[in-house]
């Protein structure tokens, strides 16, 4: 049923209004002037259908009002961040989806500093005259690697596409066929190399590569041998591999360039804090691959970047291809990545430096003890129909770094108390959870929303918005 009221409000009359006249302070008159339309013409629609539980406002200056908070809420809507800070509970440290590794205060200070001033990006000034970018953290790189040279760009993607298209573009590159590997994204090997310009070799089978298999693809128009770093799935049982070693001896036989892609390269022994060891970038080098590729943003616990180091000549040449230039590294992410490996000069104070080693390393004890602090927090907030429990839990490291390796974690589980909830009403909660002013983005398990608490160092900040915590209608449990 229609309801008529009187007329509405012009648009000018909306904008010299007191909301109105803080719409267009806050965010121009141009976009405060579409808004307050945009906001008439919803309000012009609702008069035409609302009814007897939706009445129309009584008068003009009521709708003025009604007009210019809506038009208002707008702007603040579009006005907000996409790209939000979020408290990851997922209990995956370097969470892809996340944004992977939160950055040391060193870094954060750095980039900081990068953005305010400007700064010897391109500069030598020394010699006054142009320098090259990656000049800043070369001989770090070197230092901590063991390698003669290196060079950068934006990702991991990148340096191995830089690398195949510098040292086997049109040529073959011999990989085995159980590391054509596919990562987040749809991101395949084989496709990668197609973009490169460099034909693909496939040896061996997908659980077992041998020697031999290497030997008999090598020919004339051999321009790389590659070994890929499965990091984000394992095969077991009947297997056989080449180790970087061995490869590495038959590149120089055949005087074929070797890489080794790493992947999520490490550079310090994980096992020294009670992780399990994953092989480190320095191994690469030492076992004689020509050049090494890997990531800052994953183990590394870095900015997003990807290093080529080893052999002077071959990464010099990758420097040199124009490619280089299209995926370099800004200003802001080299001065994160230089006070990033820095940090590295001194690993016994890593755990405390670097925040991914500090997650990792998080003693259970201590996460025992913040569920039993949160646990009645949370309960209060999402009501007697909840359950919410402190439980121990499983983290993964994430971002392909240890596939299978897990750490023994604790947290909350958010269950309904009865019988007699929804199917969705655990998805209903948890988007309530994702909804707060600082997202909280938990994961749904066995019909539980879990909060892992490994990653949480903000705990005022985040029991301190529960309160504006709205469980909806369809989250309710009797």
């Amino acid at each position: 049923m229609s309801r008529r009221a009187g007329p509405l409000p012009s648009v000018d009359e909306v904008m010299r209004g007191e909301i109105g006249r803080v719409a267009v302070a806050r965010f121009g008159h141009d976009a405060a002037l579409g808004a307050v339309r945009g906001a008439l013409d919803g309000l012009r629609v609702r008069l035409r259908t609302t009814g007897d539980d939706d009445p129309p406002p009584p008068d003009r200056a009521t709708a003025a009002v009604l007009a210019a908070e809506a038009a208002l809420a707008r702007l603040e809507a579009d006005d907000a961040p996409r790209l939000r800070r979020v408290h990851n509970l997922t209990g995956t440290v370097l969470h892809t989806n996340l944004g992977r590794a939160v950055l040391a205060e060193a870094a954060v200070e750095a980039a900081a500093a990068a953005m305010r001033h400007p700064a010897a990006l391109e500069f030598d000034l020394d010699g006054g005259g142009r320098g090259e970018r990656d000049d800043a953290v070369r001989g770090l790189l070197c230092e901590l690697t063991g390698a003669e040279d290196a060079c950068l760009v934006n990702n991991n993607a990148a340096a191995v596409l830089l690398v195949l298209n510098t040292l086997a573009q049109g040529r073959e590159t011999v990989v085995s066929r159980g590391e054509l590997i596919e990562i987040g994204g749809a991101f395949r090997m084989p496709e990668i190399m197609a973009r490169a310009g460099t034909r693909l070799r496939e040896v061996g089978t997908t659980n077992r590569t041998h020697l031999r298999d290497y030997e008999g693809a090598v020919g004339p128009d051999t321009g790389l041998l590659m070994k890929v770093h499965t990091s984000n799935y394992l095969v077991q049982g009947f297997t056989a591999e080449v180790s970087t070693q061995a490869l590495a001896a038959i590149g120089r036989e055949r005087g074929v360039p070797v890489v080794d892609d790493l992947g999520s390269g490490t550079l310090v022994d994980l096992s020294r804090y009670g992780l399990r060891r994953e092989r480190t970038v320095q191994d690469a080098v030492a076992d004689g691959a020509d050049l090494v590729t890997f990531s800052g943003d994953k183990l590394l616990g870095g900015p997003q970047a990807g290093f080529i180091v080893g052999r002077r000549d071959l990464v010099r040449a990758c420097a040199k291809n124009p490619i280089k230039r299209a995926v370099r590294l800004d200003k802001i992410r080299l001065a994160a990545l230089e006070a990033t490996l820095r940090l590295y000069r001194d690993p016994d104070r890593l755990p405390a430096t670097l925040p991914t080693l500090r997650f990792l390393t998080r003693p259970v004890e201590e996460l025992r003890g913040l569920a039993e602090r949160l646990g009645p927090v949370i309960a209060g907030a999402v009501g007697a129909g909840w359950s919410v429990a402190s439980a121990d839990c499983a983290s993964q490291i994430g971002s392909g770094a240890l596939p299978l390796e897990t750490i023994p974690s604790h947290g909350l589980a958010i269950e309904p108390a009865g019988r007699g909830a929804s199917g969705g009403a655990v998805e209903a909660l948890a988007a309530a959870f994702r909804r707060l002013p600082v997202p909280v983005i938990g994961r749904i398990e066995k019909g539980a929303l879990r909060f892992d608490l490994r990653c949480l160092e903000d705990v005022d900040g985040f029991a301190g918005q529960l309160a504006r915590l709205v469980v909806p209608a369809e989250a309710a449990v009797p």
